[in-house]
């Protein structure tokens, strides 16, 4: 069963909501606006869908596993509870015969909303489940609730958040449907997006994720417009976004890490903001593919033969550069040298971290009409040799760091860390990369506390793991 999320003790008195997340750190963010709100109106959250007057399931839509685990959830919280409102990319996703899907497969829900629509999905959850009589209710006092002032509750744990600077995309490539589930870019105010910021490290999180379908297109819809921030005029734009957000996060200790750059040319500006260590030196930027005529097909606004330049510029610029990336093996036409192509650029532009996809034809791809469609035993097979190779190079990279003490930010403390603890370094984001195993301290008298920095000699590799001694 999904993981029903549940914020607040019991209480008799206010009407529960079931809430289940599902999808990527942007849907969260959503499911996160739509949680402060029904806090801040003192409605309360059940661990149980048999035990909410109503349930909200927050969707995903991008590939075909994510649509059946969505309808799956949808069908078991009807089973459970009886009333469902559904709201995310899925609820946005047309059927074969323009009707809405999710009507269509489950066509007794309360209400279907799309992506980014809190206030339709609270329109929905007034009219079948009335607000409490006192809407002062104080809920977001618990402590457990992750509630940071003006940035509202969280989902993630406490000393981590993410922190979406922007909604939509304006690009159109052929594998993705995002655009026309989240529609075209909107960047949020600048000043709303640092006031954010300030709250959730004076609310004490020690690391920040900068999450959008575009992070490096920040402002571009605005045209750059200045905005203004602690009284000061400052642009809508990615760089002076996080120089700020650097500035604001030193005086804590605390990490920024960028996610979703596209590699244009005006990320270069961003390397030497990474090498004064104003923000951490990673970035994850989605390559996709290698082959210019792969990325021809694919739309995608930067071709590969430049991305291995601009990698090498950028390492000059910031040696301790950490590179995620995710790909897509056998793309509509993608030839064998294609592939061999794309394996010799994850070998040459020393990817640390890589994620890859067997091509999904997604209902609404354009991609799905191109010529040369593989079969789904080539495409696995193409995805399995691209990991092998991945794997490879990544653990030539996770060698370079035996022996080197580094600074690790504890996830996971055992006994206070005398039984040892999971840690990530700056080379890891949570989730979706690696982690640092920690063994007993050395001295007897260091301790580690979840949500703290904690210097680590790194001693082994495991997989795709590092294994370290607090010192």
């Amino acid at each position: 069963m999904s993981e029903v999320i549940s914020l607040s003790p019991d209480s008799q008195q206010s009407p529960k909501v079931g809430f289940v997340s599902l999808g990527c750190p942007k849907a969260l963010t959503d499911s996160e606006l739509i949680l402060t709100q029904l806090s801040a109106e003192g409605y309360q959250t059940s661990k149980t869908f048999a035990g909410a007057d109503l349930v909200i399931v927050n969707t995903c839509g991008f590939i075909d596993d994510a649509v059946k685990e969505s309808l799956d959830t949808i069908g078991e919280a009807l089973a459970e509870n009886g009333k469902v409102i559904v709201t995310g990319c899925l609820g946005a996703t047309q059927a074969q015969d323009g009707g809405n899907l999710v009507r269509q497969m489950h066509p007794s829900v309360l209400a279907v909303t799309g992506p980014h629509a809190t206030q339709e999905v609270m329109d929905a959850v007034h009219q079948h489940l009335p607000k409490p009589h006192d809407p002062f209710v104080d809920l977001v006092h618990a402590p457990d609730s992750h509630s940071f002032g003006v940035a509202g509750i969280k989902l993630t744990p406490r000393h981590y958040a993410y922190l979406k600077i922007s909604e939509g995309c304006n690009h159109r490539c052929t594998f993705c449907i995002i655009p026309s589930m989240r529609g075209d870019l909107v960047s949020r105010p600048i000043g709303d997006v640092l006031k954010e910021a300030q709250a959730l490290f004076e609310g004490g999180i020690k690391e920040l994720l900068v999450v959008s379908q575009d992070t490096s297109a920040y402002g571009v819809d605005v045209k750059y417009r200045t905005g203004f921030w602690d009284g000061k005029p400052v642009k809508t734009r990615s760089q002076e976004l996080i120089q700020a957000l650097g500035d604001l996060a030193a005086p804590y200790g605390a990490w920024v890490r960028l996610h979703y750059v596209y590699p244009y040319p005006s990320v270069d500006e961003w390397l030497p903001l990474m090498a004064q260590g104003l923000v951490l030196p990673y970035l994850d930027v989605p390559f996709q593919h290698s082959h210019p005529d792969v990325l021809r097909r694919m739309k995608r606004p930067a071709h590969g033969e430049r991305n291995l330049e601009r990698l090498q510029k950028w390492r000059e610029a910031c040696p301790e550069l950490v590179v995620r990336s995710t790909f897509i093996a056998g793309f509509p036409g993608e030839s064998e040298a294609e592939f061999e192509d794309l394996l010799q650029f994850v070998r040459e532009a020393q990817i640390d971290r890589a994620g890859c996809f067997a091509y999904s034809p997604v209902k609404g791809a354009t991609a799905n009409e191109l010529p040369g469609m593989l079969p789904a035993e080539v495409r696995e097979e193409r995805r399995a040799r691209f990991m092998a190779v991945a794997e490879e190079v990544s653990i030539q990279r996770l060698q370079r760091r035996v022996g080197a003490t580094m600074q690790v930010l504890v996830d996971k403390a055992l006994s206070q860390g005398k039984k040892g603890g999971v840690g990530r370094t700056y080379a890891d984001a949570p989730e979706i990369d690696g982690v640092v195993h920690l063994l007993p301290p050395e001295k007897i008298s260091k301790t580690l506390k979840v949500g703290e920095f904690t210097k680590v000699r790194i001693v082994g590799v495991q997989g795709h793991d590092l294994v370290g001694v607090p010192v």
